[in-house]
């Protein structure tokens, strides 16, 4: 796939684009691995993101805005439910680039901790949204570049360089899971997949933001609950996102807290796979049944973070 694509009046990521990417910020990233399990029993392959610099997938997308626009002097700001807060701090610190970012309330106690280490904290708001207010605010008047947690090109852009990986490890695939909060990594790895495998969202059933979107269609609001509340909950999915997620995801199912806690010890007892309640959306959705797949079909689940109190795994 080469040149300019597009979704109507939308540019959708090429190939060649998303290498081109991948070169540029692969020094600063773990390739992570992948591995095979029986689950609901059929053999699935897990791409292991939790294990990506910064506990989760989000470090791409934070290197290739820090890496591939112009930062100011007076650095970046971000707002995030935790992870992407977690890898712009981490991607910030390692360039030495000034950071502030912003987190609602209900940000885990063990993604606020690792953003106080790396970055200027600020805690704005109960809700992503609240966050990301505060961040506009004082994006506009301090000179300090937005990062943005996934409506974002350059966000989008490294949040697609996963989906280059796996296909490289895992060889052909029929159909990847993925979890969908704002929608920045499922964007990413349906415009890589596009034609290639089929892209299927996975969204806990309290907080349907592409769900809602699909119906609506166009970004509408959503409720903002659920265990995954601080990663998988903003309030809409987004502008960017949605029209790469029309052309290129094919459907989009929902799960419930049971489920998700129930995939959480599952990867934990059965393979030592530490996985917080957003990056076990997939693997919930396998176990509850809510995507069956066919016999032989090559289902691929993408294990999105791991950051959060280890006390949440069981036994």
């Amino acid at each position: 796939m080469t040149g300019d694509m597009r979704v109507g009046q939308h540019l959708v990521l090429t190939r060649d684009e998303i290498e081109r990417v991948y070169d540029t910020i692969r020094p600063y990233l773990r390739r992570t691995p992948v591995v095979e399990l029986d689950l609901a029993g059929q053999p699935v392959t897990l791409k292991l993101e939790q294990l990506q610099c910064a506990g989760s997938f989000k470090a791409r997308g934070a290197f290739t805005n820090l890496l591939l626009r112009d930062v100011p002097s007076a650095g970046v700001a971000a707002a995030s439910g935790g992870n992407h807060g977690v890898a712009v701090a981490y991607a910030a610190h390692r360039l030495g680039i000034p950071a502030r970012i912003f987190v609602p309330t209900v940000s885990s106690p063990a993604k606020v901790e690792r953003i106080r280490k790396l970055a200027d904290l600020v805690i704005a708001g109960d809700r992503y949204a609240d966050a990301l207010e505060a961040a506009e605010r004082w994006t506009a008047t301090s000179g300090a570049m937005s990062v943005h947690a996934y409506d974002h090109r350059a966000t989008i852009l490294g949040q697609a360089t996963l989906a280059l990986e796996l296909a490289g490890q895992a060889g052909p695939l029929d159909t990847v899971l993925v979890p969908v909060g704002g929608g920045g990594l499922i964007a990413g790895i349906a415009s890589h997949f596009a034609g290639t495998a089929r892209v299927i969202g996975v969204e806990p059933d309290e907080a349907p933001t592409l769900t809602v979107a699909r119906a609506a269609g166009a970004p509408a609001d959503a409720p903002a609950g659920s265990i995954a509340v601080d990663a998988l909950a903003p309030r809409r999915v987004g502008e960017l996102v949605f029209p790469i997620t029309q052309a290129y995801v094919q459907d989009v199912v929902l799960v419930d807290d049971d489920a998700i806690r129930d995939a959480q010890r599952t990867l934990w007892q059965t393979a030592r796979i530490a996985a917080e309640p957003a990056a076990a959306v997939g693997v919930a959705a396998l176990l509850a049944g809510a995507y069956r797949p066919a016999p032989g079909e090559r289902v691929a689940v993408v294990i999105s973070g791991a950051n959060m109190d280890p006390a949440q795994l069981g036994s």
